[in-house]
C-alpha cells in the first residue's frame, strides 16, 4: 500500500524523489521520508516525518538536503504505530537504507537470529529485519547482497536499497507487491529510476519496466540489470508508457474525490468506447470458447469492488442464465469451497494489485479454474497479466481513496459481460441487444443530469453533518448500490452507516430507527417499488427521516420526514450506475461540512497490497 521512489543521477535528485512522493501519498500517509548519499559527509542523510510530504518537502528545503543518489518513501502503517523510528527509510548501522511495502511474515524468526548476531533494532517494523539482513549478507556487492535477503524473506514486498559504501548504486526487489523501473532518457544524463507505480515517475520518464515476482533489480548511472528469483540475468520488455502529470492535478476542484466524481460521464464514455456490438471478442481473443464451455460464474473482489460483482450477480443471472457466486476475496481461499472448473473466475480490482484479490485468483487457479477474467484499471497490473482474459476499464488516475469512477466503470464492464455470455448462449436478441447498446451510449449523458442534482445534494449533507449513525436501504439490483453508499459516508465522513435490504427491517435493523437516525433510501421505479414503498412506511411510522433518491416518475412525494431527490429519468436495468452518484455526492458533501480529509480518510490507503 505504501509509496516507493528511488533514483540514481549526477543532479540534484531530492527534487524529483518529493514530487514521485507526493503523487504516491494517496497510496499511504501515516509518515513519510526521504534518504540520500550526502557526498560531502560521506554519509547517509536521512529525513523523516509524521506529518504529510508537504511538511517533508518543507524540512529538506530548510535543511539543504541534497544528493545524486536516494530512496524515499510514504507509509500506511502495518507493523509499529505511525511514528518517526517506525517511518522509511530504516536503517541498518547508518551503511544500509532500505524502504518496504509489504508485509515480512516470518520477520519475527528473522529478528530472534539477527539480535543473536549483535542487531540493535529501534523500530518496531518488520522492515527493520530486511535491513540488517541484507547488510548481515553484505561483503562489498549490493545487488549480491539484496538477493541473498530476499531469498529468506517470506511474505509480500517491494524494497528499494541503498548503500553507503556504493553511493550510484539502488538496488530493488519484488515479490507480492508492485515495483518497476524508469529508464531514464539520454537527454537525463544516465539517470534510473524505481517506483511502486509508473505515476510517480511522470513527466521524469516514460519508459518503464515491469518488475516480475521475485525479480532483483540493481540501477546505475547508464545502465541496470535485472535478475529473476534464482539469479538468472533475464531481460524484461520496457514500455513507453503514458501517465501523464496532469492526471494528479486537482484543476477546478477542491478534492481528488470530486474531481472523481464529476469525471464519471467521460470515464463511462472511455470505457464503453470501441464497442461497436455485443460479442465475447471484446473480452479477449480466447473468450469464444470460453464463455462456450463455462456454466457458472464465480466473483471474487474486496471492498467498492466486491459491491460491483454483487450488483453484477443480478445481471448474469436475469439477463445470461448463469448461477453466479460472488466472495469477499480476502475469504474465500480460507475455506473449503467445492471447485467447479466450468466456471469462469471473475477478479475485479482497480489498481489490479489488490493482495487478498491476487491471492484468490491463484488458489482458484490451484484448484482447477483456469477459465479466469480480470476487470481492472490498469492494463500493467499482476492481475491482467494472470488472467487468460480481460476487460480494461478506463476510469483514469484514480486518486481519492474512496472509489468513485472505477466503481461505475466497472459496473459498465460487468454489464457487458452479462450481454457477451448472454449472447454465447442465445439469449439476448437482436432487439435486446440494440436497446442495451442505445443505452449504454447515453449512460453519459444520463450521468451528466444525475450530477446537476449536486446542489439538493449539499442541502441535505448539512444535516447529515450532524449525525453520527444512518442506514442505507435498497431492494433487489439496488442493495448493493445501498451498500456502497453506506461505505462512502463511513469512509470519508466516519460517521457510523450500515445498508440493509429494506425488507430486512422488521427483522432487526428496525429497533434502531429514531428521529436521530437518517435513512437513505434508494428509490427506483422498478418492479420492487411498491414493497419498497411499504418499507418507507415502516420508517416513518417508527419517527424515522427518509432521504429518498427515487426516479422522476416513482410518484413518492415529499412530506414531513420525507425527504426526496429526484433523478432526471428511469435506466432499468443499468440503473445502478445512475443511483450510485447521488450516494457519492453525498458522502463527499457531509465529509465537507465535517471537515474531514476527503482525499486521505484516516486509517485508510488506496492501493491495498497487503492481507
Amino acid at each position: 500500500m505504501c509509496g516507493i521512489v528511488g533514483a540514481v543521477a549526477r543532479r540534484d535528485i531530492v527534487p524529483v524523489l518529493i514530487e514521485g512522493l507526493r503523487r504516491l501519498e494517496y497510496r499511504g500517509y501515516d509518515s513519510c521520508g526521504v534518504a540520500v548519499y550526502d557526498p560531502g559527509g560521506g554519509r547517509l542523510q536521512r529525513a523523516r516525518t509524521v506529518s504529510r510530504v508537504a511538511d517533508l518537502d518543507a524540512q529538506v528545503r530548510e535543511s539543504g538536503f541534497s544528493g545524486s543518489t536516494g530512496i524515499c518513501h510514504t507509509r500506511w502503517a502495518t507493523h509499529g504505530a505511525p511514528v518517526t523510528v517506525n517511518a522509511h527509510p530504516i536503517f541498518s548501522r547508518d551503511e544500509i537504507a532500505v524502504v518496504h511495502n509489504g508485509i515480512i511474515e516470518n520477520y519475527e524468526e528473522l529478528r530472534t537470529r539477527l539480535k543473536a548476531r549483535g542487531y540493535a533494532f529501534e523500530s518496531q517494523t518488520d522492515t527493520e529485519v530486511i535491513a540488517h539482513l541484507i547488510h548481515s549478507h553484505y561483503s562489498g556487492d549490493l545487488f549480491l547482497a539484496v538477493q541473498r535477503a530476499a531469498a529468506e524473506l517470506r511474505g509480500a514486498y517491494a524494497i528499494a536499497v541503498l548503500c553507503k559504501a556504493e553511493p550510484q548504486r539502488v538496488v530493488g526487489a519484488r515479490q507480492g507487491s508492485p515495483l518497476v523501473l524508469g529508464v531514464g532518457a539520454k537527454a537525463s544524463a544516465g539517470e534510473n529510476y524505481l517506483a511502486s507505480d509508473a505515476m510517480a515517475l511522470a513527466g521524469t520518464t516514460d519508459q518503464i519496466i515491469y518488475l516480475e515476482e521475485g525479480d532483483v533489480a540493481d540501477i546505475g548511472l547508464g545502465r541496470y540489470a535485472i535478475v529473476d528469483r534464482g539469479g538468472k540475468p533475464v531481460a524484461r520488455e520496457l514500455r513507453t508508457v503514458s501517465a501523464y502529470a496532469g492526471a494528479v492535478e486537482l484543476g477546478p476542484y477542491r478534492h481528488f474525490m470530486q474531481k472523481e466524481i464529476f469525471e464519471q460521464p467521460r470515464a463511462i464514455a472511455d470505457t464503453l468506447e470501441g464497442v461497436a456490438g455485443i460479442g465475447p471478442d471484446i473480452f479477449g481473443d480466447a473468450a469464444k470458447d470460453v464463455f462456450a464451455a463455462v456454466d457458472a460464474v464465480h466473483i471474487y473482489a474486496c471492498g467498492t469492488s466486491y459491491y460491483s460483482g454483487l450488483t453484477a450477480k443480478f445481471w448474469l443471472e436475469a439477463i445470461a442464465g448463469l448461477p453466479t457466486e460472488v466472495e469477499v476475496a480476502s475469504e474465500y481461499r480460507y475455506r473449503a469451497s467445492v471447485p467447479n472448473p466450468r466456471a469462469l473466475v471473475v477478479v475485479i480490482s482497480q489498481s489490479g494489485e489488490t493482495a487478498d484479490t491476487l491471492a484468490a485468483l491463484k488458489h482458484a487457479q490451484s484448484l482447477g479454474h483456469s477459465h479466469t477474467l480480470a476487470i481492472c484499471n490498469v492494463a500493467s497490473s499482476a492481475m491482467v497479466r494472470q488472467t487468460r482474459l480481460l476487460y480494461l476499464t478506463r476510469a483514469g488516475v484514480e486518486i481519492g481513496v474512496a472509489s468513485t469512477k472505477a466503481f461505475t466503470t466497472q459496473l459498465a464492464a460487468l454489464f457487458l459481460l452479462a450481454l457477451a455470455l448472454a449472447k454465447s448462449r442465445g439469449r439476448l436478441s437482436a432487439e435486446d441487444e440494440a436497446r442495451h447498446l442505445k443505452n449504454l451510449r447515453h449512460l453519459p449523458v444520463a450521468l451528466a443530469s444525475v450530477l446537476a442534482l449536486e446542489p439538493q445534494i449539499i442541502a441535505w449533507a448539512q444535516r447529515f453533518a450532524q449525525r453520527e449513525h444512518a442506514l442505507f436501504l435498497g431492494r433487489g439490483l439496488h442493495y448493493p448500490i445501498a451498500l456502497e453508499g453506506a461505505l462512502k459516508l463511513k469512509e470519508i465522513s466516519y460517521i457510523h452507516a450500515e445498508a440493509y435490504p429494506a425488507g430486512e427491517l422488521k427483522h432487526g435493523p428496525l429497533a434502531l430507527v429514531t428521529e436521530e437516525m437518517p435513512v437513505v433510501t434508494v428509490a427506483p421505479n422498478d418492479a420492487l417499488l411498491e414493497k419498497l414503498k411499504s418499507n418507507m412506511q415502516e420508517v416513518r411510522a417508527r419517527g424515522g427521516e427518509l432521504y429518498v433518491f427515487a426516479d422522476a416518475d416513482s410518484h413518492i412525494a415529499s412530506s414531513e420526514g420525507v425527504h426526496v431527490v429526484r433523478l432526471p429519468e428511469h435506466y432499468g436495468e443499468l440503473s445502478p450506475i445512475l443511483h450510485v452518484v447521488p450516494l457519492q455526492l453525498l458522502a463527499y458533501h457531509t465529509a465537507l461540512a465535517r471537515g474531514t480529509d476527503v482525499d486521505k480518510p484516516r486509517n485508510l490507503a488506496k492501493s491495498v497490497t497487503v492481507e
